[in-house]
C-alpha cells in the first residue's frame, strides 16, 4: 500500500541552476515516481544560470513579487510575471529567470523530474545573452 504525504517547506537545498529551493514533493522525500513540486523565493537581483530540463516539462505558479524570464534558444524571449501568473515551460527550453525587483519573488514550481535535479543541463555558453 502507498502512503500519502503531507510536507511543510522547511529545510533548503542549492539548486544547480544557482537559486535555494525550499524541500518540497520529490522522489527523495515523498516517493513521488512522475512529479516534484517545491517553493522558490527569489530575493531581489536574484539570478539564475542558463538551463533547460532535459526532457521534463515545467509548470511555474507566481505567488507574490515580479521576475522575468528569458527564455529561447538563444534566450531571445523576455516574459515578466507577476502574483497569479501561471507559466509553462516545455521540455528542453532554454531559459533564466531573474528578479531585477526590489522585492523578493516567490513561486511554487512543480516539474514532471521526480528527482527535480537530475534533468537540469546547464548552459553556460548562454550566460552573455542576459544583461547582468
Amino acid at each position: 500500500m502507498t502512503d500519502c504525504k503531507k510536507l511543510r517547506p522547511g529545510g533548503t537545498y542549492d539548486g544547480k541552476q544557482g537559486f535555494s529551493y525550499f524541500e518540497g514533493i520529490a522522489k527523495e522525500t515523498a516517493g513521488a515516481q512522475g512529479i516534484c513540486m517545491h517553493l522558490l523565493t527569489v530575493p531581489p537581483g536574484g539570478r539564475a544560470r542558463a538551463h533547460k530540463h532535459a526532457t521534463h516539462e515545467t509548470a511555474i505558479y507566481v505567488i507574490s513579487g515580479r521576475a522575468k524570464m528569458y527564455w529561447g534558444e538563444r534566450l531571445e524571449h523576455c516574459m515578466e510575471t507577476g502574483p497569479g501568473d501561471m507559466i509553462y515551460i516545455p521540455a528542453d527550453v532554454p531559459h533564466l529567470p531573474l528578479n531585477d525587483g526590489d522585492e523578493p519573488a516567490v513561486a511554487v514550481i512543480a516539474r514532471t523530474d521526480p528527482h527535480e535535479q537530475e534533468s537540469v543541463v546547464l548552459l553556460p555558453e548562454l550566460e552573455a545573452l542576459v544583461p547582468a
